[in-house]
């Protein structure tokens, strides 16, 4: 009793809520591809693979917006920030527009390169488009404006919605078609964009911003657009390679693969989010930054350890609990990709700490190693392992580098302060 009231007394602070939910929302996409990884099985489930790979490309797409409102409702204030986010409301309407009626024009041709069972899924989830991008700049809001209750809310009612949705197609409609679980997806995005600020999206001419702040928002919106290309290429190349190179079967073992040892990816994730305005806070404020930088890849590297150990002990048991035995034949592989998506993870904390800065030499050196790590899975693919190995030997090259950078960048700070 006396534990229960010491709890209760003790509020969580907004970013401990924010990483709360983080890991539910991380936790309820996870159930999510779990139960279709087993209701489908192994060749159903690269179909599936296909359109969360998509789903995952388009947020990476989308992000570059959230992060661009982000950094900029931390600097800009009143009367500029009006103008500001009405901007950046109607070049998101715009973006999606374009990429959702490119994704539907060639749904016929993506069928083709992924051998999907139809090129329905395509057309689906290209009306959600627009949706998500208007979802990324309102959570680019609540970003910026450590409005993290907020930001919570918009991520549990996407995850619960897509999750809820898609089961009740699948299960009490007994509708198994990659249809239906684009259709749960583009839902989902509906759910997702509340809370939304209705009076922030107008479409009437607002008050040029001065060409200082233009300059700004440009520079920082080509240099995130570029690392979130970069983010694509390293994420999700190998799961649409394989599909493309394999047999649907060996296509969905790799998926369900990749889905587990992700896991720290997506915990890293829940960091980068609060790094980023906590950064460009400091700076404004012409404080020291490195101390958040090394809080945030200490967690990552400790938690990477966990991960990594425990697919290497125990990945038979790891595997079948999560998928069920008929994925077990990617027990072996389960913690060199574990290795892989750790560094990775690692080497997104300082690239992601350096795009806070405006500094672009670790986002050019992300953007070399990811297609790097495509290249060489493009030219060694003889079997899933040598798939494995590819991206091991690229995120340990771009872990060093990124490490060798900080390294170089701190004493040339220390040598200016002298």
């Amino acid at each position: 009793m006396q534990l229960l009231a010491t709890l209760k007394s003790r509020k969580l602070t907004p970013e401990q809520l924010f990483m709360v939910s983080v890991l539910a929302v991380n936790g309820g996409n996870y159930l999510y591809n779990l139960i279709l990884g087993r209701i489908l099985g192994p060749a159903e489930f690269a179909d599936a693979a296909v359109l969360i790979t998509f789903l995952l490309v388009l947020s990476f797409v989308a992000m570059t917006f959230q992060l661009v409102t982000a950094k900029f409702s931390v600097l800009f204030e009143n009367e500029v920030f009006k103008n500001f986010i009405v901007k950046v409301y109607k070049q998101a309407v715009v973006a999606g527009i374009i990429l959702g009626a490119l994704i539907i024009g060639f749904a016929s041709q993506l069928q083709a390169v992924f051998n999907t069972s139809s090129s329905t899924m395509f057309i689906i989830f290209g009306f959600g488009v627009p949706l998500y991008f208007l979802m990324s700049v309102n959570r680019g809001t609540f970003q910026g404006k450590k409005a993290f209750k907020s930001l919570s809310i918009t991520y549990q009612g996407e995850m619960l919605s897509r999750l809820l949705i898609t089961l009740g197609i699948i299960l009490l409609l007994n509708i198994q078609s990659s249809a239906a679980i684009a259709v749960g997806i583009l839902i989902s995005f509906v759910f997702g964009l509340f809370p939304f600020k209705v009076k922030q999206l107008r479409f009437k001419n607002a008050t040029p911003l001065d060409a200082k702040y233009r300059k700004q928002i440009k520079n920082f919106f080509l240099l995130t657009a570029f690392y979130e290309l970069t983010q694509i290429i390293i994420n999700n190349s190998d799961i649409l390679l394989v599909k493309h190179y394999f047999e649907s079967y060996e296509a969905g073992l790799y998926a369900s693969l990749a889905l587990i040892g992700r896991i720290v990816y997506f915990i890293a994730w829940m960091f980068v989010m609060l790094l980023l305005p906590a950064v460009v806070e400091l700076k404004k404020e012409g404080k020291e930054t490195a101390s958040i930088l090394f809080k945030y890849v200490g967690y990552i590297a400790i938690i990477s350890t966990i991960i990594v150990l425990g697919c290497l002990l125990l990945p038979e048991l790891i595997i079948n609990i999560l998928f069920g035995e008929q994925y077990i034949a990617m027990a072996p592989l389960l913690w060199k990709y574990a290795i892989a998506t750790s560094m990775f993870a690692i080497s997104n904390i300082f690239a992601y700490y350096y795009l806070s800065l405006d500094k672009y030499v670790p986002v050019i050196i992300s953007g070399v190693f990811g297609m790097l790590q495509m290249f060489l899975v493009v030219f060694y693919h003889d079997s899933l392992e040598q798939v494995v190995l590819m991206q091991i030997v690229a995120m340990a090259l771009l872990l060093v580098i990124q490490i060798g950078f900080f390294m170089l960048e701190s004493r040339q700070q220390k040598k200016l302060s002298l």
